[in-house]
């Protein structure tokens, strides 16, 4: 019945099967790498966010080269911000509204620099590609709570005078006339003494971990389904074929056999029948 498997063209059809399978499986690993990751940022937000913040002492290294497992932890800084390298970053929407942040080098008392990243700002209305007024920080010693974010790639585009395209420390310290940590920055969770006007706060990031586990179970169920669907067809044409199997004879015995012919005589005459014709030859 399913010798026809082994046609080329259902070897063809097995074959589509086989890879589309395989993209099926090859996209649900993906959305579980994706997941992973996601999976692994929630754990960081969870751990790190609101934990008690580390002595600056204890999270030196972490400014110098950060170690992801740190991303989000919080540090307690003392020191003071140095207005004049202030600068503001481009490109930075915030809940679907374009706008900038604002980030200031911060100088500790124990003499190192690191960079402060004081909030959001959006765009103005005043003068195009600029923040209508930056709030300057608290002036002379202050104390920062700041969590722990690693520095950005650099980006291949310009940015005017007093801002930046990203947050590339690197490039960033080469404005600056001093040295500055280049391995992370701080994203300002709180200061004091507080200032009455101070950009945007940053929102909490997402804790949902989204529908990564959902798309890799339909592409594997997709995987699946492609050889229940070359099943089924195959058992299709099992079935058609036996029924025109099944037809044909059918056919066959309901078509009426010819008669056979009747027996023809034998033209050879009996014994009796040659007696009584030489009798008749001889006039009796």
């Amino acid at each position: 019945m399913y010798r026809f498997l082994f046609s080329s063209k259902w070897l063809g059809y097995f074959v589509l099967a086989l890879i589309f399978a395989a993209g099926c499986v090859l996209l649900g690993r993906w959305q579980m790498d994706r997941r992973a990751e996601t999976l692994a940022e929630i754990n960081r937000v969870v751990s790190n966010y609101s934990a008690t913040p580390l002595p600056f002492s204890a999270a030196k290294a972490q400014f110098q080269s950060l170690d992801p497992e740190k991303e989000w932890a919080q540090v307690e800084l003392h020191g003071s911000y140095d207005l004049a390298g202030q600068r503001v970053v481009r490109n930075r929407p915030l809940n679907g509204q374009p706008g900038y942040e604002v980030v200031v080098p911060f100088r500790l008392s124990s003499g190192e620099a690191v960079v402060i990243d004081r909030g959001w700002l959006p765009i103005g209305n005043k003068t195009p590609g600029h923040p209508d007024s930056i709030p300057a920080p608290p002036a002379g010693e202050v104390t920062v709570v700041a969590r722990l974010k690693a520095s950005e790639p650099k980006l291949d585009r310009g940015a005017v005078d007093g801002q930046l395209a990203s947050i590339d420390l690197p490039s960033y310290a080469s404005e600056l006339g001093y040295p500055i940590m280049t391995g992370a920055y701080g994203q300002l969770a709180t200061e004091s003494p507080a200032v009455p006007v101070m950009p945007a706060p940053f929102a909490k990031p997402a804790t949902d971990e989204g529908t990564h586990l959902s798309y890799s179970l339909q592409w594997f169920a997709f995987g699946v389904l492609m050889f229940v669907g070359f099943g089924y067809a195959a058992r299709q044409q099992a079935r058609n074929a036996q029924i025109d199997a099944e037809d044909e004879e059918e056919e066959i015995s309901a078509t009426p056999r010819p008669k056979s012919p009747a027996p023809r005589k034998s033209k050879r005459r009996t014994a009796e029948e040659e007696e009584d014709a030489i009798l008749d030859a001889q006039g009796y």
